[in-house]
C-alpha cells in the first residue's frame, strides 16, 4: 500500500535497469506500473463484490426463487473473479520462480514493488 502513495521512490530523471541490465527504463515507469497494479488488485475485486451484492439484493427483493438462484450464481462467479484478479500477480511470480527465470523475476519484482532499496531496480549508469 505504501507504493501507492510513494510514486517518486525512484528518481524519475535517472535510467534504471533490471534483469542483469537486459532491460533499461526511466525511474518513473516502475512506480506507475506498481500503482496501477495496486489499484487493479484492490479496486476490481471491490467493484465485483459490490456488483454481486447488488445483483443478489435485487433478486432477494423480487422474492422469486429462480431469480434468487440466478443472483446467487452471479454473486459466486463475481466472487471467484475477484479472488482471481487479487491473486494473479502472486500466481505469475510463483510460476516464474518455479520456472527459474531469475532475470524475469527480478524485472517483475522491480515493477510490482518499485522499491529502490531492492537489488531488482539498479541504476543503469552507476558511474554517473
Amino acid at each position: 500500500m505504501a507504493n501507492l502513495f510513494n510514486l517518486l521512490a525512484l528518481t524519475k530523471d535517472s535510467d534504471y535497469s533490471c534483469g542483469g541490465g537486459t532491460f533499461t527504463f526511466q525511474g518513473i515507469l516502475p512506480n506507475i506500473v506498481s500503482s496501477v497494479i495496486m489499484i487493479i488488485q484492490i479496486g476490481v475485486p471491490i467493484i465485483l463484490i459490490v456488483m454481486g451484492m447488488v445483483d443478489l439484493g435485487k433478486a432477494v427483493m423480487a422474492q422469486k426463487d429462480d431469480e434468487i438462484k440466478k443472483g446467487q450464481q452471479t454473486f459466486i462467479k463475481r466472487l471467484l473473479a475477484a479472488v482471481i484478479v487479487f491473486f494473479i500477480v502472486a500466481v505469475v511470480k510463483l510460476v516464474l520462480s518455479v520456472i527459474g527465470e531469475s532475470n524475469s523475476l527480478g524485472c517483475i519484482n522491480c515493477f510490482i514493488n518499485a522499491d529502490p532499496a531492492s537489488n531488482d531496480c539498479e541504476p543503469a549508469n552507476p558511474n554517473n
